[in-house]
């Protein structure tokens, strides 16, 4: 079946819980053919009916086999309240999908997409490195490296304990196909069963001498992915065992400058940032400035940034977004002055004098209202 960049019918054909938290979602287009060819490590956007009078978009990565065309795979964490604060409803999305969604029951998707890819034609040693439910691309990523190459390959996920470990024997059994495929679970909190039965390998949070012990060298291609924490921490700790920032790849459905440390320039991730942040420039004679309203402030355009929100980002701005794809409208936004294009043309167009941040670039100047 040929990509659509609009949302389609998908039969739930399986529904398989990996986990206390954890819940898989086998997909058929409802329209007759195949499935969708994908890259692994992309996602597919589910869309959900209203809910107090606002459709609901969410991102899931595509977690099971790019070979299998028959059907998709995507793995959910069933998102709860915060623990200090259990008056807040549990995640509408997630709930709608653990709880009411049954095998026959069909979703609106769109996609696949996303730029957090494996380099398919690196012949370096991968690293796959995830943290809770961020394991979901490195499944997919492994199912092609175990079949398609010889190359060195670690994969290393850390969670609390194997009530929430998901798809571990699956990635246990991809490992086994061949060798060179290195397997590393560490459970911060692991319950006596899981050290019984020797679920983990370590425990406690995976610190550098871990890495150093279970990586020989420094060359990689790095696929990190996890809660934001897990990857603060661990981005500046693979920095310190001296893998390139540009060899080192990330998924983050949130601001990019999430990993950027204090006394190191931001990274270069896959969703792409630019190369050198962005200055504030309040001068006219810039030749290519966006201004944001209602804060004032003016940023000169560089041409390596990928759009107007990861410039807003930049800025200290925050912006609401959701799918960073064109696709929700969530990132609408007045247009006041200049014209933008777009590399990703949206899914419906925006209403007259707004725009989308997330799939757009200024021609010349431009004003923005941020509202």
């Amino acid at each position: 079946m040929e990509q659509s960049k609009g949302f389609s019918g998908y039969r739930v054909v399986a529904k398989t819980q990996e986990s206390a938290v954890i819940t898989s979602f086998g997909l058929q287009p409802v329209e007759q053919g195949a499935a969708a060819v994908f890259i692994p490590g992309q996602f597919l956007t589910l869309r959900l009916a209203d809910h107090e009078g606002v459709s609901v978009i969410r991102n899931y990565s595509l977690s099971g086999d790019p070979g299998n065309t028959s059907q998709w795979r995507i793995s959910v964490k069933r998102e709860s309240a915060p623990v200090d604060r259990p008056d807040l409803p549990h995640g509408y999305a997630s709930g709608f999908l653990h709880e009411q969604t049954q095998v026959g029951d069909v979703l609106q998707l769109a996609g696949p997409m996303g730029a957090f890819t494996l380099d398919q034609n690196s012949t370096r040693p991968v690293l796959l490195f995830s943290g809770g439910v961020g394991l979901t691309p490195m499944v997919s990523m492994l199912h092609w490296l175990s079949r398609n190459t010889a190359q060195p390959v670690y994969f290393i996920h850390a969670c609390e304990n194997g009530r929430v470990h998901a798809m571990r024997e699956e990635v246990l059994e991809l490992a086994n196909r061949r060798p060179g495929i290195d397997v590393h679970f560490c459970y911060r909190n692991p319950s006596d069963q899981d050290l019984e039965r020797g679920a983990c390998h370590s425990q406690g949070l995976i610190g550098r001498q871990t890495l150093q012990a279970l990586l020989p060298l420094d060359d990689y291609e790095v696929y990190l992915c996890g809660p934001p924490q897990f990857m603060q921490a661990n981005w500046r700790l693979l920095r310190e065992l001296g893998i390139s920032a540009e060899r080192i790849h990330y998924e983050f459905f949130g601001p990019a400058t999430v990993l950027r440390d204090e006394q190191e320039q931001a990274p270069q991730p896959t969703r792409a940032e630019p190369a050198t942040p962005p200055h504030v420039d309040d001068s006219a004679a810039q030749a290519s400035t966006v201004k944001f309203l209602p804060s004032g402030i003016s940023i000169a355009w560089n041409p390596d940034c990928h759009s107007l929100l990861d410039l807003a980002e930049q800025a200290g701005l925050a912006p609401v977004f959701n799918c960073r794809a064109g696709i929700c409208g969530t990132c609408q936004v007045g247009l006041r002055q200049g014209q933008v294009e777009y590399f990703e043309e949206p899914l419906e167009p925006p209403a007259q004098g707004a725009m989308l941040l997330c799939c757009s670039r200024p021609l010349g100047s431009v004003v923005v209202d941020l509202g």
